[in-house]
């Protein structure tokens, strides 16, 4: 009966663990409301439960004879157990999942590092779970311990690397904790944790644009800017002020814009600077990301501006969709898909105790229509 209690046979354990046959038997309560779980077909076979797991699942290197393996598998059809990914990780120590955590799969950046995360699992058998933070720092950590509660083979975080100290110390912990367990961890972003991470050179590469801009005679900038609170738009925002600054064409506070880094961010940033009069005097405007920079040239369209004739514009990833792009959008490019592809064989190479690496990429500047020479 649903939700009711029935008392099964159960073979009764001789002194050296194993039943003496099937007259030995005595009664045991299964609850039938609940999930049968592999220690309750152990109990009804009575055997231990690495015994139950080795008979159903199978265990390289480790064998059960033919007459415990049918008295288990009797057992597993009597209870009608159903083994699931979760309970064989318990006995196993892991899955076959690799967790993945972006910032927001909808940019097409995060899209692309997913694809080369994806394209790796493929070639190990693993499947890949992703998760997003939209920006919240906390929504990144909860991400982290429901991986490491469900004993993921991997973790990839790719997030937005967040400036919250809570939070950052929060995440490090989970992570660090996941790792020292024995999880596999790779981190995409600046080296912060005692973990395998690819680095990725926002500062620098965001300074270099701006000496790029500036070498084309670029002299009055504005910038498209996130959040504070996210390490990457950050660290882009200043570099490129650092870069132009050294130029000799340092970037006005108030010509720096702070909105959500997508595409109706870039958008309402663009509007807002061209009704409080900022754009007036302005040459180019860099946004610190692709999605942002292509809604800024939307709103410059619709307000009746052209790009470049009346300001050119710039951005940062290189994202595939630029293809389609017009003017062609001078940006930094980062091979977010190699990246993605790297950061997971990067995780899962070598063991957990193995010398912590760090590998450094950094964008080359791509310049096109959208920034041509000023004379």
């Amino acid at each position: 009966m649903a939700g009711g209690r029935t008392r099964q046979p159960e073979p009764t354990p001789s002194a050296g663990g194993y039943p003496d046959g099937p007259t030995a038997l005595r009664a045991v309560e299964v609850d039938v409301a609940e999930q049968v779980t592999l220690a309750d077909v152990a109990r009804w076979a009575g055997v231990s439960v690495a015994t139950a797991s080795r008979a159903l699942h199978g265990t390289t290197g480790r064998t059960v004879n033919p007459e415990l393996r049918a008295r288990v598998k009797a057992a597993a059809a009597e209870l009608n157990y159903s083994p699931n990914a979760n309970a064989q990780a318990v006995v196993r120590g892991t899955t076959t999942t690799v967790g993945l955590v972006v910032h927001d799969i909808a940019d097409p950046s995060a899209a692309a590092l997913a694809a080369g995360v994806m394209q790796v699992a493929a070639t190990r058998d693993l499947i890949v779970t992703i998760s997003a933070t939209l920006s919240d720092p906390l929504a990144e950590v909860r991400h982290v311990e429901s991986l490491r509660r469900q004993r993921a083979r991997a973790i990839v975080l790719a997030g937005s690397r967040f400036n919250d100290p809570e939070s950052a110390g929060r995440l490090g912990e989970e992570l660090v904790g996941y790792a020292v367990g024995g999880g596999r961890v790779a981190v995409v972003g600046q080296h912060r944790m005692p973990l395998r991470t690819i680095e990725i050179d926002n500062d620098g590469s965001a300074r270099r644009l701006a000496t790029t801009l500036a070498s084309l005679g670029y002299r009055r900038a504005a910038v498209l800017a996130g959040p504070e609170l996210i390490a990457t738009a950050e660290d882009r925002m200043t570099g490129f002020r650092a870069g132009m600054a050294a130029a000799g064409a340092p970037v006005a506070q108030e010509n720096v814009l702070v909105a959500p880094p997508t595409r109706d961010g870039g958008y309402v940033a663009m509007t807002e600077l061209i009704d409080l009069g900022l754009l007036d005097g302005v040459d180019v405007v860099v946004a610190v990301n692709d999605v942002m920079a292509v809604g800024a040239i939307a709103a410059l369209r619709d307000q009746g501006l052209r790009v470049p004739a009346d300001v050119a514009v710039a951005g940062f990833d290189d994202i595939s969709t630029l293809r389609d792009v017009r003017p062609a959008l001078t940006t930094v490019r980062l091979p977010m898909e190699r990246i993605g592809a790297d950061a997971l064989a990067l995780a899962l190479s070598g063991g957990p105790d193995d010398e912590v690496g760090v590998r450094t990429v950094i964008g080359d500047v791509v310049v096109r229509e959208s920034t041509p020479p000023r004379s």
